[in-house]
């Protein structure tokens, strides 16, 4: 399978984004298509046999055009054109005011109507797009928003043409019939609200822009010797760079020479610099703030961690909530509905009160009232919003419908090590019945420890590097290797249960018990030769973020395959009362499934390789990846900057991101509800009128409101442990 993000040309609706999604799953080699209004992109699934060209000309049947693969373009924001109209419009209003206060059109019928012609054919030439799109739509048997305004506006128009011929004829009472001026003013109003939509989702979309900018135009190339500028785009895999005070990382790399402290703000949404050294990860985007260091790139352009993360971030955005998919079954019924009505106003009003104009008036002024922006940007513009929120402070959510998921979450499964603790051990204390010296046995601990990815491998240090061979992980136990054709294994309690092997000194056992250490009990040829015991820290924050999880109601649980004394003593240090301990990761993953058909809602919090089985299963996972291997991580949510906070900051952001999200749906539908009755002329008897030109104002300020209201997220306060 496939994927890609196309960049889409043509929408400017919820009807628009749904009918291109619709036709584009309908193709035989797409397995899905998912398209966003706000990014005005479509996300697809697509199977080998299918090529670029394929989609591209699906997409440009279906009515849009596909402007290619998604790339970090400038917009056009249509800036100029919109004040050139606003003037033109200012004309116009002044032109047909002053034939009403200080003229009167009966005596100039002639000059009034050309000059109204003249005044409003640059208009139709401005909304040439809207008719294009309104057409292909009715073609296309999916008519959208451009679909209602293109039917009400040439049908004002050609009544108007037709009424002006028969001004010309002699007969001047139907001056108080010529719309021409509501046609332009339409167009003008709608291509308004187009402008400021598009400002406010270039806002809403400035979180996930903003980490497509990060990576630097150029780079330093280090050759022979010789600093050597080049663009980014020229840096290859293994080119050895320089980074001085100050720049950016062009690319991922691995520090070769030199040290400094480097910001990954963008990334973390943390401002605590971290040092670099030798043998230290850069990633692509980060800032030297100190120091000269030369590094070779790991991973460049599409391959870098932030590309990754872009990607990720986009593809969320591109997904479609649950709540979503309401909005969308009305949409796609909402426009056909709105078409019928009017059409039912007509024929209604013609036949009552016999007058053919205020028939024609309903009909138009209906069409373009009932437009449903506000409806279709609802929510896609709050998603995107809240994605790129979180993206910026190292959440990032894998799927929209995730994001909605975390609200009904109740019980929450924290991992020990790594996840709750720091994941620095240090050595307590060993007991040596080997033959080796402390630091021989040591130095072989070391050695096979090098080769694990477990937290605790850190707390070894090599002093002599040994020959390893047939390295293995033994799942929920350990691991074991060759050194010298001798057969190694290093592992918890559960070696001696599984090898059938004894050790007798239940001293040594209590004594690194009480100390709350972790035990790695030493195997050679299936006889245990000591004990070495392992302390970890529990993170700095872990106790108010524990607090004020139960503050929200939610049930705690601790689970981790370290054993019993070290994992109760974590538990009673933060207050978590449910610990479970000794458990392998697959018993993890039964546990987890226990709860949840207990109906409980349950997230996971863990790392994102052992946690792996139990992360997948959860209702929601969450993994603290620290070394941001974002391509393998396998959970819902991944938390880059390693901080417990923004576990909380999760249900923050969801719970304000879908509170959002049903106000803009009340606003838009109650928009609707009030607004078509009032066309309809329902507050006629109060003298409240609607005609086409309040109707593009009344359509063009719902969506403003949903646009606004929207950006609030971007407000939203976000808990920080105080210091």
């Amino acid at each position: 399978m496939n994927k890609i993000i196309l960049k889409i040309g043509g929408m400017t609706c919820t009807s628009c984004s749904n009918s291109l999604e619709k036709h584009l799953n309908k193709q035989e080699g797409i397995i899905n298509a998912n398209v966003n209004l706000i990014l005005e992109e479509a996300y697809i699934e697509y199977e080998d046999n299918i090529t670029l060209d394929d989609l591209n000309r699906y997409v440009n049947k279906s009515g849009f055009k596909s402007l290619g693969i998604s790339k970090n373009t400038k917009e056009k924001t249509g800036f100029i054109p919109l004040i050139i109209f606003s003037c033109l419009a200012v004309i116009l209003l002044t032109f047909s005011i002053l034939f009403m206060i200080a003229f009167k059109k009966e005596d100039y019928p002639e000059f009034f109507l050309i000059t109204s012609l003249v005044l409003i054919i640059p208009f139709l030439i401005y909304g040439i797009d809207i008719f294009k799109s309104g057409i292909k739509g009715f073609i296309h048997l999916h008519p959208n928003m451009n679909s209602l305004v293109t039917l009400g506006v040439f049908t004002s128009f050609i009544y108007s043409f037709i009424e002006m011929i028969l001004i010309f004829n002699g007969d001047t009472s139907y001056l108080k019939s010529i719309y021409f001026e509501s046609c332009a003013i339409v167009i003008y109003f709608i291509k308004l609200g187009r402008f400021i939509d598009h400002k406010g989702k270039v806002k809403t979309k400035k979180a996930i822009t903003s980490l497509m900018e990060i990576t630097p135009p150029k780079a330093i190339l280090l050759k022979d010797g010789k600093e050597i500028e080049i663009d980014i785009d020229e840096v290859n895999k293994d080119d050895l760079l320089v980074l001085k005070p100050g720049m950016k990382a062009s690319s991922d790399g691995i520090v070769i020479s030199g040290a400094a402290h480097f910001d990954e703000a963008f990334l973390t949404g943390e401002a605590v610099s971290k040092k670099k050294e030798k043998d230290s990860n850069i990633i692509a985007g980060s800032i030297n703030l100190d120091g000269y260091i030369t590094y070779k790139a790991i991973k460049t352009g599409r391959d870098s961690t932030i590309s990754e993360i872009v990607n990720l971030v986009k593809e969320a955005a591109n997904s479609k909530a649950k709540i979503s998919k309401l909005a969308d079954r009305i949409s796609l019924i909402f426009v056909p509905m709105i078409i019928l009505i009017a059409l039912l106003s007509f024929i209604i009003f013609f036949i009552v009160t016999k007058n053919f104009n205020t028939a024609i008036i309903k009909f138009t002024t209906i069409l373009v009232i009932a437009c449903p922006c506000a409806l279709g940007l609802a929510t896609p513009l709050a998603l995107v919003v809240a994605h790129g929120l979180c993206a910026s402070n190292g959440i990032l959510v894998k799927n929209s419908s995730v994001l909605e998921d975390v609200n009904s979450i109740d019980t929450l499964v924290f991992d020990k090590t790594g996840t709750l603790t720091i994941g620095h051990f240090s050595i307590t204390k060993l007991f040596n019945h080997s033959n080796y010296s402390d630091s021989e046995l040591l130095n072989i601990i070391s050695n096979i420890e090098a080769k694990s990815t477990h937290p605790i491998s850190k707390a070894f240090n090599i002093k002599k590097e040994l020959e390893i061979s047939d390295f293995k992980t033994i799942e929920g136990v350990g691991i074991s290797a060759k050194i010298n054709d001798k057969t190694y294994i290093l592992g918890s309690k559960k070696v001696l249960t599984n090898y059938n092997l004894e050790y007798s000194y239940n001293d040594e056992i209590n004594e690194l018990i009480n100390s709350s250490s972790t035990i790695i009990y030493i195997v050679e040829k299936s006889v245990v030769i000591g004990l070495i015991g392992v302390n970890d820290t529990i993170k700095d924050n872990a106790v108010d973020v524990i607090n004020h999880l139960k503050e929200m109601n939610k049930e705690l649980i601790l689970l981790t395959g370290d054993n019993s004394s070290s994992a109760k003593k974590v538990g009673n240090l933060l207050s978590i009362d449910n610990v479970i301990s000794e458990v392998y990761p697959k018993d993890k993953k039964i546990v987890i499934s226990n709860l949840m058909n207990d109906n409980k809602k349950v997230m996971m919090i863990g790392d994102g390789i052992n946690d792996a089985p139990s992360l997948v299963s959860a209702n929601v996972g969450v993994s603290i990846n620290k070394d941001c291997n974002i391509a393998s991580d396998s959970s819902d949510i991944i938390l880059i900057n390693d901080n417990l906070e923004s576990v909380i900051n999760i249900f923050t952001i969801s719970k304000y991101t879908f509170k959002i999200i049903k106000e803009n749906l009340f606003w838009a539908f109650f928009y609707n509800l009030l607004m078509i009755p009032i066309a309809l002329g329902a507050l006629e008897f109060a003298g409240v009128y609607m005609n086409p030109m309040w109707a593009s104002l009344a359509m063009m300020i719902s969506s403003i409101t949903v646009t606004i209201n929207s950006l609030r997220i971007r407000r939203v306060n976000l808990w920080k442990r105080k210091s």
